[in-house]
């Protein structure tokens, strides 16, 4: 072989990326919030770009609004809603599952029943631990949002009349800056004392004037500072108090005959100081708001139509409206002299029709992907979560007859809005459990409302399921599980174990 320079021809096939096609596909996965801020950030910078404002609220949009129908008679033609008593009792069942639930619930696989403890002495595992307050968690609700003044400028206004000197006002600030949204101090005093330069006695000396601002308990480091710095504002820290506060792992496991004999009380003593702790506020700065709130706007909207048809469409009032101004145009092309003013224009009108196309392309993707969605979980939609289906992204990919990872990109931060509430499209794709009689696959998430349901159930100590029991329940309805499963999906839905369950169940009877 000659080893001597030479050319060659070759012809060949290959996909090349283009910046026009990674917009395109940076376009698939933004919200609409996201997809907001670039359109009006491509709307600055493109002159020949406009938003299409002429057209009226009322009119036919021309981005894809078209509805898809979808009969779900052929897999329940059996249960399906003949007669408004049927219906009734479906709208029941759906305000059971779903009553309160917020998008981000349903999104995390937490779907389930939004009451409380009912008449039967049912419990509603699912609130433990979400802040504000022991008993319940409305009061970080009621402060989120309610007020414009958030905590860190409550603090600094009362650290203005706290009478310390410039350093250590300096080291005070330093620390506001790393409390958190509900009051807590996060960072490490050693550290921080090393970074200011300064003694740790006096930055603990500065945190000890801190911790008597308000609201009380703020600057805390754990729940057990937090709690006890309310107590002994109220002059109810005392040595049995101060043992029932370092011992909260005790509390929270109900071992109250290890909690009396370490704070050497009676029952009755015992039950008063819980209480009193029930009444405290285990996170301060909960009441003042930091960003608010922002709803949840669905991308698609799905609707029950007569004959079991359900009728999807996009929500237009997501979908920038852009048109190509092509008058301007025409006058700024004509006025071009240089070859870097044609150069220009020429690239404002690619990129601009390019985006047009993108979005209209962009909208098209959705539908398609939500209608085969519906599809595919029309029994859920129907029926409830028990008919919620397995489904993974290359059932709906090869069915629509893209690649999957464009269906990842498209049901990222993309909500439905259907009869039973607002769900992230990713909320429909759950892994599929194994039938014990070979039949087919359920749904994780079914299986889970079916775990959450025997244990809601339960109405004393003697009725309470363990693990396994709920395992051979199950295989008995159909559905092959591990032990190790249960407990995985038990402790995904915060529901304490049997002995817990037990324990409190006898303390409430």
């Amino acid at each position: 072989m000659a080893l001597s320079p030479r050319l060659e021809l070759r012809q060949g096939q290959g996909l090349v990326i283009t910046p026009q096609l990674q917009q395109a596909i940076k376009l698939l996965q933004l919200s609409n919030l996201e997809l907001d801020a670039f359109v009006d950030a491509e709307l600055e910078r493109n002159p020949l770009l406009q938003r299409d404002e002429a057209e009226s609220s009322d009119a036919e949009p021309e981005a894809p609004a078209a509805e898809t129908e979808f009969d779900a008679e052929d897999r329940f033609a059996a249960d399906r809603i003949t007669d408004s008593a049927a219906a009734a009792d479906i709208d029941a069942r759906h305000d059971d599952l779903y009553d309160g639930a917020s998008p981000g619930d349903h999104a995390t696989g937490d779907v389930g029943s939004g009451s409380g403890a009912d008449a039967g002495g049912s419990v509603d595992w699912s609130k433990a631990g979400k802040g504000g307050g022991f008993d319940d968690g409305d009061g970080e609700r009621e402060g989120g949002g309610a007020r414009e003044l958030s905590l860190a400028e409550h603090l600094e206004a009362q650290l203005a009349v706290a009478g310390l000197t410039d350093a250590d006002r300096l080291i005070a600030l330093t620390l506001i800056d790393a409390v958190d949204e509900g009051g807590y101090l996060r960072t490490d005093l050693d550290e921080t004392a090393e970074r200011l330069g300064c003694d740790l006695a006096r930055l603990e000396a500065v945190l000890a004037v801190l911790q008597g601002f308000e609201p009380t308990g703020v600057f805390a480091r754990d729940v057990a500072e937090c709690l006890a710095l309310q107590l002994k504002e109220k002059n109810r820290f005392d040595p049995a108090m101060e043992a029932l506060v370092g011992n909260l792992e005790l509390l929270a496991r109900r071992d109250m005959a290890g909690l009396k004999r370490i704070c050497g009380v009676d029952d009755e003593d015992l039950r008063e100081m819980v209480a009193e702790l029930k009444a405290l506020t285990p996170r301060p700065g909960a009441a003042f708001g930091g960003e608010p709130a922002q709803a949840v706007v669905p991308d698609v909207f799905v609707r029950e139509g007569a004959a079991g048809l359900w009728h999807v469409e996009l929500n237009t009032d997501t979908l920038p409206r852009l048109l190509v101004d092509q008058r301007y145009h025409a006058r700024v092309a004509k006025g071009a002299r240089t070859d870097q003013e044609k150069t220009f224009v020429s690239d404002c009108v690619s990129s601009a029709n390019w985006l047009v196309k993108s979005l209209d392309q962009r909208a098209k993707t959705i539908l398609k992907v939500a209608s085969e969605i519906v599809r595919q979980q029309d029994g859920f939609l129907a029926f409830g979560v028990e008919h919620l289906r397995p489904l993974n992204l290359k059932t709906v990919a090869d069915a629509i007859g893209m690649h999957e990872s464009t269906v990842s990109r498209v049901t990222s931060n993309k909500y439905l809005a259907t009869p039973r509430g607002v769900f992230e499209m990713k909320f429909f794709f759950t892994s599929s459990i194994a039938s014990s009689s070979g039949g087919e696959a359920h749904s994780a998430e079914a299986v889970r409302h079916k775990i959450r349901q025997l244990i809601e159930a339960e109405r004393g100590d003697r009725d309470v399921h363990s693990d396994d029991a709920i395992v051979d329940i199950l295989k008995g309805a159909g559905v092959d599980i591990a032990r190790r499963t249960v407990a995985k999906y038990r402790e995904a839905m915060r529901i304490p174990s049997s002995v817990e369950r037990k324990r409190l169940l006898r303390e409430l009877t």
